[in-house]
């Protein structure tokens, strides 16, 4: 039971993980798990310890939700540089696409006019030959 590292140090209350170590009346609390935090009728944060003896409860909350923070909007700021991504390539290949198509009409047409020029020059040298 944790009650019997009550009086002694805390690196010794926390070996064992179901422990809680009060700073204000150096005690040694089976850790409270039916709630998540432990009520301050039980132990002040500030003055509660658990897992380690150099960083209080509150402290350890506070890093803990610093840290899921960060990694949540690491997370969200991917997703949004992915989908930004992701939608500037589809764009450019959009854009390649119809250069793409735009070259071929260009093309298209000035084969169109040449043939149409050279279909002219044959129209004229047969006139000329027969003299119309």
């Amino acid at each position: 039971a944790c009650s019997e590292f009550s009086q002694r140090s805390c690196e010794e209350c926390l070996k064992n993980v179901l422990c809680l170590w009060c700073y204000t009346n150096n005690a040694c609390i089976d850790y409270p798990v039916r709630s998540l935090l432990p009520p301050s009728s039980l132990c002040r944060l500030s003055d509660a310890r658990w897992g380690v003896c150099w960083i209080n409860f509150e402290a350890l909350i506070i890093a803990i939700a610093v840290a899921a923070g960060l990694i949540l909007v690491s997370i969200a700021v991917c997703c949004c540089y992915c989908c930004y991504c992701r939608r500037q390539r589809s764009r450019s290949r959009l854009d390649e696409e119809e250069e793409r198509l735009a070259r071929n009409k260009e093309e298209r047409r000035l084969q169109s006019l040449q043939r149409k020029h050279e279909r002219k020059m044959k129209h004229d040298e047969i006139r000329r030959k027969y003299g119309m």
